[in-house]
């Protein structure tokens, strides 16, 4: 299925789970924030939402620094 990631068209296997995604795109999930469908999604429900045709993905990664 087709989904957007970041403005970028991805395509991923029906009933993916937003945790599984980010382990395929090599993402740590620990250091980032998600947003499915203009909604952020808590990093205690990564693993239970199922991603659907066409949804929408904002992922900000965490960088440290000085």
């Amino acid at each position: 299925m087709q989904i957007n990631v970041n403005g970028e068209k991805k395509e991923c296997p029906a009933g993916t789970s937003v945790s599984e995604l980010l382990e395929s795109l090599d993402i740590d999930k620990r250091y980032v924030a998600v947003e499915l469908n203009l909604k952020v999604v808590p990093r205690t429900q990564l693993s239970e939402m199922k991603l659907q045709e066409n949804d929408s993905l904002e992922i900000v990664t965490f960088v440290g620094g000085g």
